[in-house]
């Protein structure tokens, strides 16, 4: 069977599942795609549209339906994404028709770049929730007669996102799905969605990218220099977006600022460690200071590779620090450390002052060296 699947070079794994609900025709109603952010949820959503209506045989016009599913164009696939809430909008409005014509102007924009870029993540200002106006536009979606196709396909993207009416909304048509309709759900958050809405789909949990694909997707889908997309895919977390956030921070310049807040807190300078993590607080951002704990718990988890003499460290340009450190403070509990920062970077959800968070790392920091004081 040839498939779209092939020209998707990860997640090999989530390729076989949905290629096994094809070639035996049992496809479920309703999937949900969980896992980090940057992973090709969306992509590999797209793709399974396209495949699951051309393995039909229905169509006799495939290059229209792949161009037509691939620019995400309705009746072929709907697909439901944040959007900001209009001026004196209420629940029966249609999802745009109250947004000014700046505000579609960027959601469209958005929108071609998601069709340009698979890998693209939608982002427009004050688009933080699903709305119910949106989950109920999928019965109008639904009532369009189309029988070109053999399955519509319905892609709810941050489906977390999604308040509590529109799970409401959404939860009616997952308890009496209508025929040949794909729901696909999917989130980095599973948790935030209703247990009655995720035990109505199939869960497929995507994995995190290797390097060698996160590089790739850096160079091939974003147009990214070879020694940036090499350098920032050991810190990604096997996440395109996490690749992207670091770039956009000026990756370099942030991993010798790492270095500086560590030798800052270490010797108790607490005005200059507090500069040098403002230096990447730009506007106060909660995601800023996130990847800055990130990089922080990357290079302590360095430390730990040091002491255990194993040779490959993300931080190798300053092996010096961790030789340093692990000599003067050979006994200090770098795994205790290490989960009071992973706490912390949590917290940030919380809306907690960026302030007090940053104090809080730093303060956490400088008690490793208390002991040698």
């Amino acid at each position: 069977m040839n498939t779209f699947f092939q020209n998707i070079q990860s997640q090999s794994r989530v390729q076989k599942i949905l290629t096994g609900f094809i070639s035996t025709s049992k496809i479920p109603h309703a999937l949900l795609f969980t896992g980090i952010e940057g992973t090709g949820k969306n992509y590999i959503a797209i793709e399974f549209a396209k495949q699951l209506n051309l393995n039909s045989g229905k169509t006799n016009d495939r290059k229209k339906l792949v161009k037509q599913i691939s620019q995400l164009t309705e009746p072929y696939v709907k697909y439901v994404f944040p959007l900001p809430r209009g001026k004196n909008e209420n629940d029966d409005s249609s999802p745009t028709e109250k947004l000014n014509s700046q505000e579609i102007e960027l959601v469209q924009e958005q929108l071609r770049k998601k069709i340009e870029n698979p890998y693209h993540k939608i982002i427009t200002p004050k688009a933080n929730a699903i709305k119910i106006n949106s989950i109920r536009d999928i019965k109008k979606f639904l009532s369009l007669d189309f029988s070109e196709l053999s399955y519509r396909i319905i892609i709810i993207s941050d489906a977390h996102l999604m308040n509590e009416p529109a799970q409401n909304a959404l939860l009616k048509n997952l308890e009496e799905p209508p025929a040949n309709v794909v729901f696909i759900l999917t989130t980095a958050y599973p948790s935030l969605l209703r247990e009655t809405i995720r035990s109505r789909c199939w869960n497929i949990n995507f994995d995190p990218l290797a390097e060698k694909e996160v590089v790739s997707i850096l160079i091939d889908f974003f147009g990214q220099d070879k020694e940036i997309a090499e350098s920032v895919a050991p810190f990604s977390d096997g996440s395109v977006q996490t690749a992207l956030q670091l770039i956009d921070m000026d990756f370099y310049n942030l991993r010798e600022t790492t270095i500086s807040i560590l030798r800052y807190s270490f010797g108790r300078k607490f005005n200059s460690a507090f500069d040098e993590v403002n230096k990447v607080l730009a506007n106060q951002s909660a995601d800023n200071i996130k990847l800055v704990i990130k990089m922080i718990i990357t290079w302590l988890n360095d430390l730990q590779k040091h002491r255990y003499q194993l040779k490959k460290y993300f931080f190798n340009e300053h092996l010096e620090t961790l030789e340093k450190f692990n000599a003067k403070f050979p006994d200090v509990d770098l795994q205790n450390i290490t989960f009071t920062l992973d706490k912390l970077s949590t917290l940030v959800k919380s809306n907690i002052n960026i302030n007090l968070l940053t104090a809080n790392l730093i303060f956490e920091l400088s008690s490793l060296t208390a002991i040698k004081k």
